[in-house]
């Protein structure tokens, strides 16, 4: 049998109901969305046993990421093939017309809040789009406690210990595991996070769902338990700016589960790296791929795979592009490399 080599992977978007959303899914994607109900979250790619990202392009094409993880282990991931079940991060559009729950995520150390075969969810934002009502929490405001939170839940006053600030676009957010936050007021964000779907609900704005006429559940308790009270009031991230020339590139986050770069520029620039596996998400633009003498499109609102067997790749802009490139690190410097074990 001849050997298959893996190329630059493209997958197609998994779209998600959720009452708070919108429709301005449409502004950040090249495609149209299925129906004309509220749509808050575009799957760009997922490892999820409910929901698989399928490759959209070449001789794979409909193979599910999962897949690929099972069957060219070495070839996608390479000098980290080992480490990792399914592929680690999980990456989505989010469009928020209403203000999503307040909420907070577990840690890889809350292994009592997790169920089997979960990991913690720490999680980073990108600010696409804004509205007249554009807000973003994040993080708690200074004397709040488990005890005065708790408080509040039951009075209905938690917004009062919520710190918050009106996003710009490019706006870069870093959300730890164990932050209390939400946004909405018309924002979509672009967001990477540990391939975890544990969330728990503080407080819910008193929504009622429209599918099934009444207030979607709380997870009170559990939210406290795992809330980092010591963490205080987030803010943007200071992107750093490591490269001017052929394009600008600055990386926006840097942490145990993923690092991002955001690249803007119009002349011919390299993305990638050798045997390890690189995401990239266009968010404005658009361009060509060079791979092996072929050349990939690549469009507003995609997103691919460059697999580690694939490496260093030249993108060529049609215009102006920005683009959004993402690593897993090696894990060298995490002091408990358990946690990389999906």
């Amino acid at each position: 049998m001849d050997q298959i080599h893996l190329y630059p992977l493209q997958f197609e978007p998994v779209y998600q109901y959720r009452l708070w959303g919108g429709r301005r899914l449409t502004e950040v994607l090249s495609l149209p969305l299925p129906d004309d109900g509220p749509f808050g979250e575009a799957w760009l790619l997922s490892d999820r046993d409910d929901q698989q990202s399928k490759v959209a392009n070449g001789s794979l094409k409909n193979l599910t990421l999962g897949g690929l993880m099972k069957q060219y282990p070495d070839e996608l991931m390479g000098n980290q093939a080992n480490r990792f079940k399914r592929f680690p991060l999980l990456l989505k559009f989010l469009d928020a017309k209403e203000l999503l729950s307040v909420q907070v995520h577990p840690s890889d150390e809350h292994k009592d809040l997790l169920p089997a075969g979960e990991t913690g969810k720490t999680e980073a934002w990108v600010v696409l789009k804004t509205g007249k009502s554009s807000r973003i929490y994040a993080g708690l405001k200074p004397g709040t406690n488990s005890e005065n939170l708790k408080l509040a839940v039951k009075n209905g006053k938690v917004a009062d210990h919520l710190a918050s600030f009106t996003p710009k676009e490019g706006d870069g957010i870093f959300i730890p595991a164990g932050t209390v936050h939400s946004f909405g007021g018309d924002t979509v964000l672009f967001e990477v996070q540990q391939n975890s779907d544990v969330t728990f609900r503080l407080y819910d704005w008193d929504h009622i769902d429209a599918k099934t006429g009444k207030p979607r559940p709380l997870q009170v308790e559990q939210a406290l338990a795992c809330i980092n009270f010591a963490q205080g009031e987030l803010s943007p991230v200071l992107p750093e700016l490591e490269e001017i020339e052929p394009v600008v590139r600055e990386k926006l986050f840097s942490c145990e589960h993923f690092d991002l770069w955001r690249l803007q520029g119009k002349s011919l620039f390299t993305v990638g790296v050798k045997d390890q596996p690189r995401v990239l998400v266009c968010i404005e633009g658009s361009g060509k791929l060079e791979y092996n003498e072929t050349f990939y499109k690549i469009s507003k609102g995609n997103v691919f795979i460059l697999p580690a067997e694939v490496g260093i790749c030249e993108f060529k802009p049609d215009e102006a592009v920005n683009l959004l490139e993402i690593a897993i690190p090696d894990g060298k410097n995490c002091n408990n490399k358990e946690l990389y074990d999906i």
